[in-house]
């Protein structure tokens, strides 16, 4: 079974920039859960959307990272160690950041 969370939107102070990490700016998350089917309809037997965005969250405030890859690696790994999944895969996007258009993401998976 998937669980996908998308649009999960956090301000942060990543970057490689000096204005980046002390201005912060906006970065979207997606997050996929690869889980074991629930035996039954309770919230226990599963995993908790809340606490997975608390997660994403805690990981992104305690450490300023420079790489979009780091970040996604290090949300990703502690997903991974927190939680009964098979797999987690974790895009990051920086929205505020238009490449002729375009948008920067980094996806890890696990």
């Amino acid at each position: 079974m998937r669980i996908e969370l998308t649009g999960i939107t956090l301000r942060g102070r990543h970057g490689v920039l000096e204005e980046e990490r002390r201005d912060g700016q906006l970065f979207t998350f997606d997050v996929v859960l690869e889980v074991d089917e629930p035996a039954t309809d309770d919230i226990d037997a599963t995993v908790d959307y809340r606490d997975v965005v608390a997660c994403v969250r805690e990981v992104s405030d305690g450490t300023a990272f420079q790489l979009l890859e780091s970040l996604a690696a290090a949300v990703a790994d502690e997903l991974k160690r927190r939680f009964a999944v098979r797999g987690v895969s974790v895009r990051v996007g920086k929205p505020e950041l238009e490449l002729d258009g375009g948008h920067a993401t980094v996806t890890a998976e696990r």
